[in-house]
């Protein structure tokens, strides 16, 4: 058995020929490429059984060589290693057939592991060269074939529904044992995993556990589970294909939705969102996908329920109706946070209890939270843009739009912050006696109003008019008094040059510092120092 290593990173090659055991993994010859036309000759001039190869490459891509091999009818297992975890080359690595998708940096134990398991691959292929010919083949792979139609599908009805034509032609090209008429029913599962379960920390246990547990729940009488596949980033798609008449489907899905729900808190560590789709036939099931994959990203969730797309389009009545922004602006100027968060999440049961609340509508109330909280800030002296930065905000801020739980964390976190800096900027004290420290200890510095309100996330010019009042001089007269004492001590007590005294206390021109010593002192630095000489 040989393999065929491809990376134009000459090192990357180098470590895979070096720190792969090779000889126990009884592979005869390690071929190696450094781009897309040299492994294309290496494979038309000798057998390879498994290819390793890199996906970004200057001369062609990986998934392009890919291609050209499916399209060869060379057979042999493909292992993918890149720098980018992203869908689309995990998408496009699923439809040529590759046998598995690794990020770099190279973990070579694991690697060792995926190598075994193509070589494994490989020979059960190989064993199974005249059971494909005997039709057990499709037997064998049902499960993946059927996977891959069902992604194509959803993935092709995502810019425009298929026509039937289209869906019988896919049926009739793979060999699949559908009718055009048979029922499906799709079901989109949105997951908003908690801290530290699975999903965040360990996704292969977490894809195992769900596996399971979906099909154990939806093991019914009346249909059976077709497939299950991640959609995108905690969104997964469950195919369901019904059997006989469908009496009752839609309390029988609540009802094994809702256990779903209840065994992803307990076990997942998870809250869902199930959207249901109506059973359609084949024949129009891709106009339906696409109904459900749009209502998905326009509705406005609610964690742990269950929706029916049907329901959604009868009932909802997209109509953006603002809260009553008066009273919430005077719980915010009387400081009562938490009467403000509760009105907040009032009105945002309501409209979703009476289905007038969508995420067009959830983001132009989360945008009137922001210029009331952003106004009142401003009234305060708080620059908002300065103090709603870094990682915690950025999620916060994206998530919100989730569900409704997302948006109540995240008006928490906005109205919190707000009145822990709205704090701050009503002790006018603390504010000044942290300015003067700040510049007794970086009197050497360039400092400008906008770099010291920077530091307590103040307006400049409000800054400036409670520093005046609570000291009786101006932020900038303060500055130079502590830079001329500073000046005047050294010249009493070091053998400092003038101009590099000038320069320590914050004066790159000596011109002008030797111009304000003067103003202040009534003798230029040199005078000063020659007349405390002792």
């Amino acid at each position: 058995m040989n393999v065929l290593l491809v990376d134009d990173d000459f090192f990357v090659v180098a470590a895979l020929e070096q720190k792969i055991d090779w000889k126990s993994l009884n592979i005869e010859t390690v071929y190696t490429a450094n781009n897309v036309a040299q492994a294309r000759d290496i494979l038309q001039r000798h057998p390879v059984q498994i290819l390793i190869s890199d996906i970004e490459m200057p001369q062609g891509s990986g998934l392009e060589l890919l291609a050209w091999i499916r399209e060869e009818k060379y057979c042999l297992q493909a292992i993918f290693l890149t720098n980018y975890a992203d869908f689309n080359y995990a998408q496009k690595a699923i439809e040529l057939q590759s046998f598995e998708y690794f990020l770099k940096p190279i973990e070579f134990d694991k690697m060792m592991l995926i190598i075994q398991k193509a070589i494994a691959k490989v020979k059960e292929q190989q064993q199974n060269e005249k059971a494909i010919q005997e039709g057990s083949f499709w037997q064998n792979n049902q499960a993946q074939i059927i996977e891959h139609f069902w992604r194509k599908l959803v993935s092709d009805s995502i810019s425009l529904p298929l026509t039937a034509n289209a869906i019988a032609n896919s049926v009739k090209t793979q060999n699949l044992p559908y009718h055009m008429t048979e029922i499906f029913q799709p079901i989109l599962i949105n997951f908003f995993p908690y801290h530290g379960s699975l999903a965040k920390e360990e996704n292969g246990l977490f894809v195992f556990a769900l596996l399971n547990v979906l099909h154990e729940l939806f093991h019914n009488s009346s249909f059976t589970v077709e497939t299950i596949w991640q959609h995108q980033e905690n969104n997964w798609i469950l195919i369901l294909k019904w059997k006989e008449e469908r009496t009752q489907s839609s309390a029988t899905l609540m009802e094994l939705c809702s256990l779903f729900i209840h065994q992803a808190n307990q076990y997942l560590k998870c809250d869902i969102c199930c959207n249901v789709a109506p059973p359609e036939k084949l024949e129009g099931i891709s106009q339906i996908i696409k109904q459900l994959l749009n209502i998905s990203e326009e509705m406005a969730k609610t964690r742990n329920n269950t929706f029916f797309i049907e329901d959604y389009y009868k009932d909802h009545r997209a109509n953006y109706i603002p809260p009553n922004l008066a009273p919430l602006e005077d719980l915010l100027n009387h400081n009562k946070p938490t009467a403000f968060l509760e009105q907040t999440t009032q009105y945002l049961k309501e409209m979703t209890k009476n289905n007038t609340l969508n995420t067009s509508g959830l983001s132009l109330f989360r945008l009137d939270i922001l210029q009331l909280v952003y106004s009142f800030l401003k009234v305060k002296g708080v620059e908002a843009h300065k103090i709603y930065t870094g990682k915690t905000n950025n999620q916060l801020f994206v998530r919100s739009l989730s569900s409704i739980e997302d948006m109540e964390e995240y008006l928490k976190y906005l109205v919190n912050t707000a009145m822990e800096y709205r704090g701050l900027a009503s002790q006018p004290k603390s504010i000044v006696e942290e300015m003067k420290q700040y510049i007794q200890i970086h009197y050497g510095d360039d400092l400008t109003r906008n770099d010291l309100a920077e530091i307590v996330y103040l307006h400049p010019d409000y800054l400036a008019r409670i520093f005046k009042k609570e000291t009786g001089i101006s932020l900038g007269s303060y500055i130079i008094q502590i830079r001329i004492l500073t000046a005047k001590h050294l010249l009493e007590t070091t053998n400092l040059s003038i101009y590099t005294i000038a320069s320590k206390v914050g004066y790159a021109n000596y011109s002008h510092f030797s111009k304000i010593f003067k103003q202040e002192v009534g003798l230029t630095p040199h005078e000063y120092k020659k007349a405390h000489l002792i």
